[in-house]
């Protein structure tokens, strides 16, 4: 794949019950915060603009090298009531900041102090009617208050990339925000993936369903 977005059950459950206090998160909950991150990835595609009118344009930042094409994600504000009573005031800075915070991001990557983790790249897509001045200022204070460390040998900046709401759904946001980031700490996820499944490849467990196929008749050495 040329891009691969992440997204961690752990994380989105996380979401679902601390964010958003639901108590016992159903499949279909967890699914709609799926989608809402994947309808927003596209909204640049859908609505277009100046810039970002497609999907090599979106990724071709985000990706300085082939292998490093695993993305993580952040969305604010997150909301799961469809009745829209009345329209909350959000400025530009307030969603740009929170894109930043761990408790916003769809992957769980516990703090690795023997690592020195930092972002590759990053695009942010707001939507809402949004005054580029405000777009401007706001990457000045998170600039000026350090708010992400980039990599030592790439640009250090934040890319985004302005796209309207949809006019047939209402949103209890004048301005939501999805973050599409690089970051180095997605190897401590792979790596707690490996580690597990190396537990449980030395168990043998969950291999006698394998078995019974017929292109695992002569052996797993696959797994």
């Amino acid at each position: 794949a040329d891009c691969v977005v992440v997204l961690d059950n752990t994380a989105l459950n996380r979401i679902a019950s601390e964010r958003l206090k639901i108590p016992n998160p159903t499949l279909d909950q967890i699914n709609q915060l799926v989608s809402t991150i994947m309808a927003a990835s596209t909204t640049t595609l859908r609505y277009p603009g100046y810039m970002n009118n497609d999907l090599i344009g979106l990724i071709a930042s985000l990706i300085p090298t082939p292998r490093l094409h695993f993305l993580m994600t952040g969305y604010t504000p997150l909301t799961l009531d469809h009745k829209i009573s009345n329209v909350r005031k959000t400025t530009v800075l307030d969603v740009m900041r929170r894109l930043l915070q761990p408790k916003n991001i769809m992957v769980s990557t516990p703090k690795d102090r023997r690592h020195n983790h930092c972002y590759v790249s990053i695009l942010n897509i707001i939507q809402g009617e949004v005054d580029p001045t405000q777009v401007h200022k706001s990457l000045q204070r998170i600039r000026e208050r350090k708010l992400a460390n980039f990599i030592p040998w790439g640009p250090a900046s934040i890319q985004v990339a302005l796209s309207k709401k949809s006019p047939y759904i209402q949103t209890a946001h004048r301005v939501s925000g999805l973050m599409l980031a690089n970051h180095t700490s997605i190897s401590s996820l792979f790596a707690k993936t490996v580690q597990q499944y190396d537990r449980l490849k030395a168990r043998g467990a969950f291999l006698e369903q394998f078995k019974k196929e017929k292109m695992f008749s002569e052996g797993l050495e696959e797994f």
